[in-house]
């Protein structure tokens, strides 16, 4: 819902149904954001480091995309929710699992929130150009470009070919 006042001229239903998908996608960055750093810190086993330093640089491009994803809310006269308390109630990721260490597991684990993600933000791209804002379709095009870069990469560590 559109808050403030602005004077961007995007039609007023067009705003309220954009920060209404920026909110809900918001909300599964930040989770992923969280989960990424979970994976970071308690991954262990085969190619550690290259594992954590990884996930580290996904961690980075993903507080740029919330970043741009809260703005854009705000920019269009409403307001985002980024608490704790919002991202627990909007986030439609699973629960990720804190009692996984294997690199496998985390790997696993992540690979299923990362393809969920990147195929909500394909949505989005979606529902924001049907409701007539570009801009925030743009927003997700390349949020869903970095989700799709991102799960590649972990998809590569497991699949080896003998």
């Amino acid at each position: 819902m559109a808050d403030v006042q602005t004077r961007n001229d995007l039609k007023s239903n067009t705003r309220t149904t954009a920060i209404a998908i920026l909110n809900a996608r918001l909300a599964e960055a930040i989770d992923l954001a969280l989960i990424t750093k979970q994976a970071h810190w308690n991954v262990k086993g085969p190619q550690f480091i290259a594992i954590h330093e990884m996930l580290d640089g996904f961690r980075t491009e993903l507080d740029g995309h919330v970043d741009t994803i809260a703005e854009r809310a705000v920019q269009l006269g409403g307001t985002a929710h980024g608490t704790l308390q919002d991202v627990a109630k909007t986030t439609t990721l699973k629960p990720y699992p804190t009692d996984i260490h294997k690199t496998k597991d985390h790997l696993a684990a992540l690979i299923d929130r990362y393809a969920a993600v990147a195929k909500s933000a394909r949505a989005a791209i979606d529902e924001s150009d049907e409701a007539g804002d570009a801009d925030t379709a743009d927003i997700f095009t390349a949020y869903s470009r970095a989700l799709d870069k991102s799960l590649w990469f972990l998809e590569a560590h497991t699949q080896e070919k003998e």
